[in-house]
């Protein structure tokens, strides 16, 4: 059976063709896998479980279907998308995995990570990231009125945005010591994340031999998945 892995998606009501594709996609070929797995930054910006866009809407309803199909459907938390709890979870089925999540495929322990935790060469982002992920911050965050956390989102995207302009462009991609770090703390060969848009399989030196690190595309320009099945896996684009 197939299982899917899909990450910044980066769903928003300003850009529609982009949840069209990731509906058809639930419909046409995630509702035929065995599980799917979304690695964090599934929307541009999720402000809380009572967020009422109704391009948000219509992504939970397409999953709410496809995990009715029986499909297992998992999803690790962005840097966009760190709100979603245990409301979005019920309503749409999809289980809530911890950044850092081992599973097995087919005899191969492989980690899955959204990926940003690997940039720490990016100092400033690291340091903001400690405190979004920071429970109590998190707390305080949900507690604000919807009108504030919109502006509160609003602000973090515009400072997003200045902050990839004006930041070297390699202190944003993954640091090789924090890759083999990982690999050796979580006792893998295999890493599969997103984050840094910059889809492709890379071979990493551990120990005397190879292990990999498969990196998921974005869905800004059109689709990325990784198959992965007892054959093997491919990453592949999904054209718009």
């Amino acid at each position: 059976m197939m299982n899917l892995f899909i990450s910044d998606l980066h769903l928003d009501g300003s850009q529609p063709q982009i949840t069209d594709q990731f509906v058809d996609f639930l419909r046409d070929e995630a509702s035929k896998a065995q599980s799917l797995y979304i690695l964090g930054d599934l929307f541009e910006a999720w402000i809380g479980d009572d967020d009422p866009d109704p391009d948000k809407r219509r992504a939970m309803r397409a999953l709410r279907d496809t995990t009715a199909r029986g499909v297992r459907c998992f999803l690790i938390h962005g840097n966009r998308d760190f709100l979603i709890g245990k409301r979005f979870s019920a309503a749409t089925g999809v289980q809530l995995l911890q950044d850092g999540t081992v599973i097995e495929m087919y005899g191969r322990r492989v980690l899955l990570m959204h990926g940003d935790a690997l940039c720490t060469d990016d100092h400033a982002y690291q340091r903001l990231r400690r405190i979004v992920r920071n429970p109590l911050v998190q707390f305080a965050m949900r507690r604000l009125s919807l009108k504030q956390r919109l502006r509160l989102a609003a602000r973090m995207r515009a400072g997003s945005k200045a902050h990839i302009e004006s930041a070297a462009p390699q202190i944003m991609d993954v640091n090789a010591q924090e890759v083999v770090a990982t690999l050796h703390r979580y006792g893998v060969d295999c890493i599969v994340h997103g984050h840094t848009h910059r889809p492709g399989v890379h071979a990493v030196p551990l120990d005397g031999r190879t292990a990999t690190r498969i990196v998921l595309g974005d869905w800004y320009q059109q689709g990325s998945v990784l198959r992965w099945d007892e054959n093997g896996y491919s990453l592949e684009a999904l054209p718009r």
